[in-house]
Parts: structure tokens; sequence; C-alpha cells
């Protein structure tokens, strides 16, 4: 069984433009994502999949595997539908492109699943909110899900309302998406003849054309620290947080050693 793991990566950032090559201790950050993905046990191969010959050009310089798609693509799971059809897998792998600490091991909680129920189409992953400030902000998207943890809606707000209890914990979306190809398809399909399905337009959520359209979701829950880089900020956070551990010198290190041989 193939699993490829797919990074999309685009240039034009409404809210960051040219993220995916912000430096990060003299790296580009798509780098640091890279690394994490070469690193899980479960993926058997990386691209980075993006429309921009700048970031194909970084990836080039950094041995970064890319594929280059159309300017066209609403989202970036669109993007990747383009790039399966030249890259056969059993399973696609969506991980974002600005989430530089991510570990490896949770990449490979959103594959698990698959290997193990062959019906299963849709994997995401969640994580519990431990800042109180991201249960009210609204780059962090919110998970519900039902007692099997199967998703029920995704939201960019303070939701559920703990309006008859405050015994409750808050979940955020980790954006690892694991996708079979029938999935895959649909997606793509469903947003040519459609375009965005009606709450994934206003939540700007893709994994809610899913949910909307009677897909099951399987949601696993991890713990993972992972830092979604929205803004400047979320990225002086990162950078700061990157020199501080020892797992993530050491690939620098060994990365840095090969690059000197060339």
């Amino acid at each position: 069984m193939t699993v490829a793991g797919m990074i999309p990566a685009r240039y034009a950032s409404s809210r960051f433009p040219g993220k995916p090559l912000a430096d990060i201790s003299g790296r580009p950050m798509l780098w640091w994502v890279y690394q994490r993905c070469m690193a899980s046990k479960l993926l058997n191969e990386v691209y980075v999949v993006t429309d921009d010959t700048r970031i194909c050009e970084a990836c080039r310089v950094y041995h970064m595997k890319s594929v280059m798609t159309s300017k066209a693509h609403q989202t970036g799971t669109d993007r990747i539908g383009e790039a399966a059809g030249r890259i056969p897998a059993d399973i696609y792998v969506n991980i974002q492109g600005d989430e530089p600490m991510l570990e490896p091991h949770v990449i490979d909680k959103a594959i698990e699943p698959m290997l193990v129920d062959n019906k299963l189409q849709v994997t995401n992953l969640m994580t519990a909110i431990k800042n109180p400030v991201d249960v009210v902000n609204f780059t962090v998207p919110k998970v519900i899900v039902n007692k099997d943890n199967v998703g029920i809606y995704l939201t960019r707000s303070a939701a559920p309302y703990p309006k008859g209890s405050l015994d409750y914990s808050y979940y955020k979306q980790v954006c690892v998406y694991g996708f079979r190809p029938q999935a895959l398809r649909f997606f793509c399909e469903y947003g040519k003849t459609f375009g965005k399905a009606r709450m994934e337009a206003v939540e700007d959520i893709e994994i809610l054309r899913f949910i909307e359209n009677g897909y099951k979701v399987q949601y696993i829950l991890v713990d993972s620290d992972t830092i979604a880089v929205d803004t400047p900020k979320d990225l002086e956070k990162v950078r700061k947080l990157i020199w501080d551990q020892e797992k993530v010198s050491e690939i620098s290190r060994e990365s840095s050693g090969g690059m000197e041989s060339e």
C-alpha cells in the first residue's frame, strides 16, 4: 500500500504573503514541514504541491520533491487532487505547509485507522485546546464530534456554547487529513461543479465539504503542540520554540552536513 504525503503551498496568502518561504533558523518554513513528513514511519513519499515557481525553486535548492499545479484551485485539497492524477497512491495525506512544528508520529495517527478499516474514506486530527485564548481565536477551527469521534461540525466560533455546564473540553483541528482516492475525487469534482459547499464557504474550512455531503470524517485525538503559522506574530513564536527543541536542532545539523558536502 502506497501512502503519499502532500504539502500544499501557495505564495499568495492574503494574511501572510510568501509564508511558505518565511525564514526559520536559516531555512524556509516549508523545509521544516517537509523534514517532519520525512520522519513519518507510514508515509512512503512526500511532495510539495504548489502553483508558484519561487516555491518550486526553493524545493529544488533544498532537495524536496515538488509538483506544479494550476493557480485556479480554490483549496489546497483541490491542488492535491490535480497532483494525484500524476502520483498514484492508495492513501493521500494532506499536511499543511504552515505547521513546521508538527510531530511525525502525529502525522501517522491520521493514517493508522485507514490501514485497519479499508472502508474509511476520510480522517482528520484534533487536539485539546490548552490555551483559553484559542477558544475565541477565529484562526483556530474548533471540532465538534459525536460519541464515536465522527465529525459533526467545525467552526471558527467558540462552540459549543457552555450554557448548561462549564465541564467541557474544547478541541481544535490539527490540519492533517487522510483521503482515499475516491474521497479526493469527490472533493475535486464537487468543487468544479458547485464550488465550495455552503458551510465550507461560510467558515472557510475545507473538511466541511465532506461533512455537509454525508461523508464520515473520523477524528483521531492526538496530543500535539503544533502551532499553525497564520500571522507574522505566529512565526516569531514558532522561531523561538524551534530554537528550544533539541530534536529539531539535530535534524537541522544533520541536514547542514549534507548540504555542505555538495
